[in-house]
């Protein structure tokens, strides 16, 4: 059944703006609230017993006073493919355990910025007036990029719109299936529509909510039948008895459903997380076994598998990738050139060598 939140709060200063209609029009029957403010209602979640697992249920319609286009963060001492985050929707109404969003976000809820026109006039200014800069932008960093499309259809307001661009292209990552709008839309190839992949007994223990495998590959098929080109993220690689046979098996069941020429690249990273986490995890994901592994502060202070045991996992992945299509283009999520050298037989420049191949791979 597509996701329904139990309550809609909005924002005055939200009402009267389209997309604020758009998504109240599809939620009726859905109990909504006019607010002035959230900070009160964000202090008083934050007294419940679960309220992350609470808010995940809640929508919060507001306006962005920020900039909606931000660098990725990345990490210190690790090669960053310098990713551009369009910050349009913070949270997911999916529930992964090792979900750094969990320690990260300071707002418990489904928040929509509803203000679409200054998000256009914002990307206008930045894309038009850097012409030779190539833009790689995702929506899916602060959440999933489709799982809540069915109430919003912001894929109908951010396809058309990057088809115009030569010069950018916009990257949707999702572990949904709800791929119904992007299939008659006008994409010129520059949309890529992204999964974030895994074994059945991850999927199934870890990312609560979340579509089967199988219905992941489905839904990237219709969009390769669409014409879209296609990213594939192993991103957490999880290292537990067995995860070889497990993880050759997903390999084997993408290529089997997907043609390597559509597929723009894939990336490979392993279970990482800030210490923080470990407390949450603990709480909130009891039956986990994430923590059964020996994981230690890496160069960035976030909780790693030993090197040796990330070098296996890359090495073995990218192997079974590369005996079903030498051609596609895999890189390494947040790692160091060491293990780069160590597990692909290669390794980036620097940041700005990753994102230039990652680039020409995105206007191709």
């Amino acid at each position: 059944m597509k996701f329904q939140p139990s309550k809609v709060y909005i924002e005055e200063e939200a009402l009267g703006y389209p997309l604020t209609s758009r998504i109240l029009g599809k939620l009726k029957g859905i109990p909504q609230k006019v607010i002035f403010s959230s900070q009160e209602l964000v202090r008083s979640f934050y007294q419940r017993k679960d309220p992350v697992g609470e808010g995940k249920r809640v929508m919060l319609l507001q306006l962005q006073k920020g900039n909606f286009l931000k660098p990725c963060p990345g990490t210190k001492n690790y090669i960053c493919c310098l990713y551009q985050i369009l910050d349009l929707t913070t949270n997911c109404n999916l529930d992964c355990s090792y979900c750094i969003l969990q320690a990260y976000l300071n707002n418990p809820f489904l928040v929509q910025y509803v203000n679409l026109d200054d998000l256009f006039s914002e990307l206008d200014r930045e894309i038009n007036g850097n012409k030779e800069v190539i833009y790689r932008i995702g929506t899916g960093e602060l959440t999933d990029s489709l799982s809540l499309d069915h109430i919003t259809g912001l894929s109908k307001d951010l396809v058309p719109y990057f088809s115009m661009f030569f010069n950018a292209c916009l990257e949707l990552k999702t572990k949904s299936i709800e791929v119904e709008n992007l299939l008659e839309l006008k994409h010129e190839g520059r949309t890529i529509v992204s999964w974030s992949l895994g074994p059945e007994s991850i999927i199934s223990t870890e990312e609560l909510g979340a579509p089967s495998l199988e219905e992941r590959l489905e839904a990237a098929r219709l969009c390769q039948e669409a014409g879209y080109r296609l990213g594939f993220h192993f991103d957490p690689l999880i290292a537990y008895p067995g995860w070889e046979e497990k993880y050759k098996s997903v390999v084997d069941s993408l290529f089997q459903a997907i043609d390597p020429k559509m597929i723009a690249w894939i990336s490979l990273g392993a279970l990482r997380f800030p210490p923080q986490m470990e407390g949450i995890l603990r709480e909130r994901f009891p039956q986990s076994h994430l923590l059964s592994g020996e994981l230690f502060r890496g160069m960035d202070g976030k909780l790693r598998y030993f090197r040796p045991i990330r070098t296996e996992l890359f090495q073995k992945v990218y192997g079974w990738i590369k005996e079903r299509a030498p051609e596609v283009f895999v890189y390494l999520c947040m790692e160091s050139p060491r293990v780069w050298r160590d597990s692909l037989g290669w390794a980036p420049q620097d940041n700005y060598e990753l994102r230039d191949l990652l680039a020409q791979r995105c206007v191709e």
